[in-house]
């Protein structure tokens, strides 16, 4: 299956390129129409188009020109499609509408990039500048992918790859097994292990659910308190500084109580890992709510949110507060479905990734007082392939089906969670677009206030500090032992890659871009093949009484050595 993997990598170049490779310059001379109409037999209001029909279109035909804003359908030639009716020069056909060239970037900030000053980030602005003047604005609008995949028969190619790639292995997993063991195995003994003990889990969730429900109760108390001595300077400040008190314990208590019960006993991988994402998302639902609400817990000029408001804010696939957000009119459930399969065949990919790439080459690792070094590295690089096509697969799962099916349940129309970082040569971009819901929530409700204060330096460096040591919890609760390496390539290694790339990334963006892509394959390689090591050196290598959750284990179990009477020989030699 390693080549299998590699063809992946191809596999998407080749989409990109279908239409060159296709309809090269000399197609239609070595493949001439058969079936010509003449110039004379086309009638008002069609016209006479000498490269229309046919493949890569070398045929004539009759086509009407539409004129702006005339419903019209994209199509491609390398397929063969012909449309009797196009959009009339330099009219395109943009999301089903003949549009100027003028508009396009327009609609294409709206709908997807929203980069420029004409629209501001779905949960923030994305450019610093507009993020210090104006507080982030909600508009209608779908997620990048979705309208790539409408608009792009090369992404949607690229799509039903991955999906292709998904059946292979499934195939791979029972033909194999059946074969070998004479039963059939499609990973869900992975899955199984992988959410075991969900019971528990879900208690946890609805402990949280609890503490973040109690808060609504507990802002109209602190409201109805604060209307009362409104008009009392210290009185006031007492009763700020007591809700910022009772916040902060609500807070504490929406960590601490996951915390401290998977502490005392681990949790399985992706139970854990359920439930200390959503004690942070609740910690910072309600963080943003006590914010927004603050000043109006003094004044009756503007009432606070009903109960409503707040339990859909909630769920609602966002982390800044609004009382309202655009809706759209129905909600279509067989989107809702569609989104829900892709998680669940997401779930089921990475299982025949673990199952077939990560526990052949680490299952056994520790169970030896010895392993070589030249093997350790070969499975190193046999885990870059899979790495990213997981991490790639997991932005995919969380930010775009998850996002979408919530959205569409809740009749949420603005569903721009994420932008084109997978284009961008700037690290200071990536982190910007990688995840718009979490980045806006850091920049409103962390950045901008200190700032000010600490300056943008010192607090750009707070900020990747506290969302890299979130992460790292996340990580050492779920594994159950502490490992800084996702701390040590994001809080460190990443924010030194944002001087880096600030200027050159501007100036060479496609070799840093490539320098971007090839640091995501060696980062994940390495998450992948060290987490693995370190886990399963914890559970082969013999007990001993340094054991510790903080000094990894992998360091000391087993020996990495190398091959007796190992030499250097000096490859330049073949010039002597």
């Amino acid at each position: 299956m390693k080549a299998t993997l590699i063809l992946v990598v191809l596999a998407c170049a080749l989409a990109l390129a279908y239409g060159d490779l296709v309809c090269g310059s000399n197609y239609c001379k070595q493949n001439p129409c058969t079936s010509k109409i003449a110039s004379s037999s086309c009638r008002a209001p069609s016209q006479y188009r000498a490269n229309h029909a046919g493949k890569c279109a070398c045929c004539p035909a009759c086509v009407t020109l539409l004129s702006e804003g005339a419903a019209c359908k994209a199509y491609s030639k390398e397929l063969g499609e012909t449309p009797s009716a196009v959009c009339r020069e330099p009219l395109i056909c943009l999301r089903g509408v003949c549009t100027k060239n003028t508009k396009m970037s327009k609609i294409l900030t709206d709908t997807m990039r929203s980069r420029y000053k004409t629209s501001s980030a779905q949960n923030g602005i994305v450019s610093p500048e507009e993020l210090e003047k104006r507080p982030p604005d909600f508009v209608p609008r779908e997620s990048m992918l979705t309208v790539l995949m409408k608009e792009s028969l090369h992404i949607r190619a690229i799509y039903h790859i991955f999906i292709v790639i998904l059946l292979v292995l499934l195939c791979d997993t029972v033909i194999y097994d059946l074969v070998e063991r004479g039963k059939i195995n499609i990973g869900l003994s992975t899955i199984k292990h992988g959410f075991g003990d969900i019971k528990r889990a879900a208690k946890l969730w609805i402990i949280d659910l609890i503490v973040a429900l109690a808060f609504y109760p507990g802002l109209r108390i602190y409201a109805a308190v604060g209307k009362l001595i409104a008009n009392i300077q210290a009185a006031r400040y007492i009763w700020t500084a007591v809700g910022v008190l009772c916040l902060a314990s609500m807070e504490i208590a929406l960590i601490a109580i996951p915390v401290w019960d998977l502490a005392g006993k681990h949790l399985a991988l992706a139970s854990c890992v359920t439930v200390t994402c959503e004690m942070f998302r609740f910690t910072m639902k309600i963080h943003a709510a006590a914010v927004a609400c603050a000043e109006r817990c003094y004044s009756d000029t503007t009432p606070l949110p009903s109960f409503k408001h707040y339990l859909y804010f909630l769920f609602a696939p966002t982390l800044v507060y609004k009382d309202e957000y655009p809706r759209t009119k129905t909600i279509r459930w067989i989107v809702v479905l569609f989104h829900f399969i892709e998680v669940g065949a997401i779930i089921l990919y990475n299982s025949f990734l673990w199952e077939r790439f990560i526990l052949p080459l680490w299952s056994d690792y520790g169970k030896e007082p010895q392993v070589e070094a030249g093997t350790v590295v070969r499975g190193m690089f046999s885990c870059v392939l899979p790495g990213v096509i997981s991490f790639l697969c997991g932005f995919y799962c969380l930010l775009h089906a998850w996002h979408n099916a919530f959205a569409e349940m809740l009749k949420f129309a603005d569903r721009l969670f994420y932008e084109d970082w997978w284009t961008t040569s700037q690290f200071s971009k990536y982190y910007r677009a990688w995840n718009r819901v979490v980045h806006a929530w850091l920049r409103s409700h962390l950045y901008k206030p200190i700032a000010p204060y600490a300056g943008r330096a010192l607090t750009t460096l707070l900020v990747f500090t506290i969302s890299a040591v979130a992460h790292e919890v996340i990580l050492s609760l779920s594994f159950g032992f502490f490992y800084p390496v996702l701390l040590t390539e994001f809080g460190v290694l990443g924010l030194l890659l944002l001087p880096l790339t600030a200027t050159s990334g501007l100036r060479f963006p496609n070799a840093f871009n490539l320098f971007m892509w090839l640091a995501f394959f060696v980062g994940n390689g390495l998450l992948w093949s060290l987490y693995a090591m370190e886990y399963f050196a914890r559970k082969n290598c013999p007990p001993s009484e340094n054991d510790s959750f903080f000094i990894p284990k992998s360091w000391s179990c087993p020996e990495i050595v190398l091959k007796p009477n190992w030499t250097f020989e000096n490859p330049l030699d073949i010039f002597y």
